[in-house]
């Protein structure tokens, strides 16, 4: 799975000094005894197998995270006999605290989160169940008098650490009761939102494009909402995907607005917005979208989108093996039934090598990727408020007309019962059924484009004693005819 490193290694205090002729005073053994203790130890407390044979620091792993977030009162654990040396105030400390057989008394015997998460990283502690299927957070609880001492310690905890790690404030992760984000998402997604903000300004900056690199970074440090609703793209046995709609969308109760997550970081949806304008193929100018779908270390079984309007734009970001788009693009849904849609129909592309104009409504499926992101236009775009679809074109979004034409980039699916007859594609479908654009097609389109607004804006007009210079020529690989003065300078918006 996606991984964000989070927080730099802090700088170790010098050890305090104070207490430990009381400590060495109190210890019930001496280093040689403790020492012939520790025998064959490591081999029965072996350390969690994510930490690689390497004992944890003050920076701890998210996995460690993951799992102490997870712990109740009533979580049986064990702690490792004698697990500290001698001489020391942790060791005292740890003689009374290992006693423990819950989360529930470690806490009530005086160790906290950190001690717990320290411990663990180092194989003191083994964990005896129960635990619960999800990290705890009381954004989600309405009845607080259920929360535990131990639900209270973790959460206090855990909110400070995600500030401390991600340079946040506290302010910053409040999330109101019964959000759709859960605190760990929402700190992930502001740390999104900071970084999509900064790679915007040095595009900018640096007159370029957004790249695939920026949408990667950016995909990675987006917080996934578990999504169980989409049935129709779930893997078989998984109980969910790692799946976000943001943009235009109609609920179940049939509202039709922008999402929240679109309107809370519009710095993201404006980074993956402008990198499908600045790669968009020349003869592909017409699409048009609403939303986006943003998906996550899945493989979407064959399935068929519900309600989009014309075509989708499909990209994927990330390093893996796999990520096939299989479509059958002449699945015309209304003749033939998903299941019977044959293998030998469909057409498969490598999604790492290049973007792929689909019809998402026709039958379709993805192998293993890292992440994706869909371009698509909602069926109730025509619908929709005034104020959401200003607010959509503000966020680089390319908002289509009520009387756009759904297959004026692709024909409409013929049926696979039509093609088994050998009818031939009448003329209004000379348009392909799908569409595939290589990156290096997207590369040579990049050299040949016009100049990007900062850059235009500087260009100088030449003086009469002198031909054009560097500054009115377009790029290399433009062609010379299409240098002009400034003001006839074609820009990109």
């Amino acid at each position: 799975p996606l991984r964000l490193e989070i927080g730099e290694v802090r700088q170790r205090k010098p050890r305090s000094q104070a207490g430990r002729a009381e400590a060495k005073a109190a210890a019930k053994m001496n280093s040689v005894e403790w020492k012939e203790l520790q025998v064959g130890m490591d081999e029965q407390w072996p350390l969690p197998q994510y930490m690689n044979g390497e004992r944890g620091s003050t920076k701890f792993r998210e996995e460690t995270y993951y799992t102490v977030t997870r712990w109740q009162t009533e979580t049986r654990i064990q702690y490792r006999p004698h697990a500290k040396a001698p001489g020391s105030k942790s060791h005292i400390r740890y003689e009374e605290y290992s006693k423990a057989t819950t989360v529930g008394e470690a806490l009530a015997l005086g160790t906290w989160p950190v001690d717990w998460c320290w411990d663990y990283e180092r194989g003191f502690i083994k964990i005896l169940g129960p635990i619960r299927d999800e990290p705890i957070d009381t954004s989600k609880i309405t009845d607080e008098s259920i929360l535990t001492d131990v639900d209270r310690a973790i959460e206090y905890w855990y909110r400070r650490e995600l500030a401390r790690n991600f340079g946040l404030s506290l302010k910053d992760l409040s999330v109101g009761r019964g959000s759709s984000e859960s605190i760990p998402m929402r700190a992930h997604r502001l740390v999104a939102q900071r970084g999509a903000k900064q790679r915007l300004e040095a595009a900018d900056r640096e007159c370029r494009r957004i790249t695939a690199e920026d949408v990667r970074l950016t995909l990675q440090e987006w917080g996934f909402a578990k999504n169980a609703s989409r049935e129709n793209v779930r893997p078989e046995g998984q109980e969910y995907v790692f799946s976000d709609t943001v943009g235009l969308l109609r609920d179940r109760q049939g509202d039709i607005h922008v999402t929240s997550s679109a309107k809370s970081y519009p710095e993201v949806v404006r980074l993956l917005n402008k990198y499908l304008s600045d790669h968009m193929p020349a003869e592909m100018a017409g699409f048009k979208w609403t939303s986006l779908n943003l998906n996550c270390n899945y493989a979407a079984k064959l399935h068929r989108d519900g309600s989009n309007f014309g075509p989708s734009f499909l990209a994927a970001f990330g390093d893996f093996e796999g990520g096939q788009l299989n479509a059958w693009p002449d699945d015309d849904r209304h003749v033939d039934k998903l299941e019977h849609l044959k293998d030998e129909d469909k057409v498969q592309l490598d999604m790492k090598k290049g973007i792929v104009l689909f019809n998402g409504n026709s039958g379709h499926s993805v192998e293993p990727f890292t992440a994706t992101v869909v371009y698509f236009t909602a069926g109730c775009f025509d619908k929709a408020p005034e104020e959401c679809k200003q607010e959509l074109r503000d966020l680089g979004m390319v908002y289509p007309l009520p009387t756009e034409d759904r297959y004026a980039l692709l024909s409409p699916p013929r049926g696979y019962s039509a093609l088994g007859r050998g009818e031939a594609r009448r003329e209004e479908e000379a348009l392909p059924a799908i569409r595939f654009f290589p990156f290096e097609d997207r590369e040579t389109m990049k050299l040949k484009s016009p100049v990007p607004r900062k850059r235009a804006a500087a260009v100088k007009k030449p003086k009469p004693d002198k031909g054009p210079g560097k500054r009115n020529s377009l790029p290399s690989g433009g062609d010379a005819t299409e240098a002009t003065p400034r003001k006839r300078v074609r820009v990109v918006a």
